[in-house]
């Protein structure tokens, strides 16, 4: 297996001498501007920095400076490519795009599901775990976790929406009313741009479930073997709205496992975990040295939970979450 460094986002993954670079690339979940993957379109051109690799169109060794196509290229050895159209977690620009709503629908008491579909879906890049804003005219723009994997042809959102939530619900009435909508991505540094070398230890309240949907999809859709563990905390188990769909993932990808806390310990109708969910994270055994944490929730449960696995030996720079950035501590 060699190594594979891509300049200058400073990505790496691993590529054996019997597949192409793109391919390689793909399933370490980078994703590469690419089309018609024989070496045509020149869409996935990258040039050789370092090492030694071959052109399997024609047979030929690559001199370092010469360009290629790394659909059409093998690796010899080590390689370090220059291709700056592969950027690093959270360096996508933003950009507005209109969007058709190809689907509005209630799957809780309070969550709707939401499908849109962008103009021309290849061209939009986004990272697992990034976030898009809904543009309504004369309101102030409103934030929500992408639900689906950057290789998903339709863009999914799971949006929280009462009348007494009335942005949320300005949203909802402005997606069922036929009309396209005008959002606007991507956002967010708490992502993946690669797969990470560490075990992963995801935690999401209420809603924050959409963001770990999208890097779950993605890490299954990689080569990524490392044990994933989500906690997904919820005051009501009604409020659990895609429980089924995690205890699926635990059932079909072995590395994944799944505890639901619900933190009424009132709520004597649900038989899960009823323990407070930064409580029970810290009783999960993890090696805190070794592991990603990546949150989603409210800015108190973000920064309780952060506070209290640094406490316990994380590092600081291994936990990850969209509050940090959005709310950060003054």
């Amino acid at each position: 297996m060699f190594r594979i460094r891509l300049q200058p986002s400073g990505l790496g993954y691993g590529a054996d001498q019997a597949e192409d670079l793109l391919s390689a690339a793909t399933a370490a979940g980078i994703r590469v501007p690419a089309a018609c993957r024989n070496g045509v379109c020149e869409i996935c051109e990258a040039r050789l920095l370092k090492g030694r690799a071959l052109n399997t169109r024609n047979q030929h060794s690559i001199a370092v400076g010469e360009p290629l196509m790394m659909c059409r290229t093998r690796s010899l050895a080590d390689l370090e490519l220059e291709i700056p159209a592969v950027m690093a977690s959270g360096n996508y620009q933003p950009r507005q795009y209109q969007a058709k709503v190809i689907d509005v629908r209630s799957i809780s008491h309070d969550v709707y599901r939401v499908a849109l579909q962008l103009p021309r879906r290849r061209d939009v890049a986004f990272h697992a775990g990034q976030y898009l804003s809904v543009i309504l005219p004369g309101a102030d723009p409103c934030y929500f976790s992408i639900a689906s994997s950057p290789s998903a042809e339709q863009i999914e959102l799971h949006i929280q929406a009462s009348p007494d939530w009335i942005s949320a619900q300005k949203v909802i009435d402005a997606l069922t009313s036929g009309q396209d909508v005008t959002v606007e991505l991507p956002h967010g540094k708490a992502c993946l741009a690669s797969m990470p070398d560490k075990p992963l230890l995801l935690v999401a309240a209420g809603t924050g479930f959409a963001q770990m949907k999208s890097l779950v999809d993605y890490l299954r859709e990689t080569r990524y073997q490392k044990p994933v563990k989500l906690f997904w905390g919820v005051r009501k188990h009604e409020d659990m709205y895609l429980r089924s769909l995690a205890q699926q993932w635990q059932e079909e990808w072995a590395p994944f496992s799944f505890l639901p806390v619900v933190g009424d310990d009132e709520d004597n109708d649900w038989g899960g975990h009823h323990d407070q969910l930064v409580r029970a994270v810290l009783a999960s055994g993890f090696d805190w040295q070794d592991v990603e944490v990546h949150a989603s929730g409210s800015p108190t449960m973000v920064y309780t939970l952060m506070d209290a696995l640094v406490e316990a030996g994380l590092p600081e720079q291994a936990f990850f979450s969209d509050v940090l950035e959005y709310a950060p501590r003054s």
